[in-house]
């Protein structure tokens, strides 16, 4: 674990040292590439993340696809005796009110929350993934603990799980313990890898 600890801290310093512009050509690539995919096209309910950390902006895909009347949902913490997550729907320009840990979130007093198992897609933060499209996150676990139901199928069904990353974020292999779900593709701004896609 001490080397997973070690390798968080590497890969986020690389994110966040991507110039403000290749953050910028990072995203639109990956808005390009997603939103012109047969998965994006056939989804109707996809749930995004608000970027931190260094992470990719999400927000070009999110406009794109509410112009496209797809409905838009963000992650809320559940507090439960373990913390999970559910999604709210979300529109462009709907007033975000921080949660206890301070992170920005849809009301749900105003959209009820829905499960992840309503969902078409799941796009996903990451720290580091690899070519097997096994992901690594930030150590809470809130993702396994929400997806956990999906270890129970003998296929894989709605959500689909797609993270998203910069290249640099990539490893030659990942340790994969027991609880962790794997992705069915990750989209950089250079490839698409599918690992569980058939398109």
């Amino acid at each position: 674990m001490h080397n997973l600890k070690q390798l968080r801290q590497q890969i986020r310093a690389q994110r966040r040292s991507l110039s403000v512009q290749q953050q910028k050509l990072h995203s639109q690539s990956i808005t390009k590439q997603l939103t012109h995919s047969t998965l994006f096209l056939r989804s109707q309910r996809i749930a995004f993340y608000l970027s931190a950390d260094g992470e990719v902006d999400l927000t070009p895909i999110l406009n794109h696809a509410h112009s496209m009347g797809k409905e838009c949902f963000l992650p809320v913490i559940h507090k439960g005796p373990k913390y999970t997550l559910w999604f709210c729907k979300y529109q462009p320009g709907d007033r975000l009110i921080p949660n206890h840990f301070g992170i920005n979130e849809p009301n749900h007093h105003k959209h009820p929350p829905v499960k992840p198992w309503g969902l078409d897609i799941i796009l996903m933060p990451l720290v580091a993934f690899d070519t097997g499209c096994n992901r690594l996150g930030m150590g809470g676990g809130y993702y396994d603990r929400t997806l956990n139901f999906l270890r129970t199928r003998n296929r894989w069904q709605s959500p689909c799980l797609i993270g998203i990353a910069h290249d640099c974020q990539k490893v030659d292999r990942l340790p994969v313990q027991s609880w962790d779900i794997p992705l069915q593709g990750v989209v950089t701004e250079t490839t698409f890898y599918k690992q569980l896609l058939s398109n």
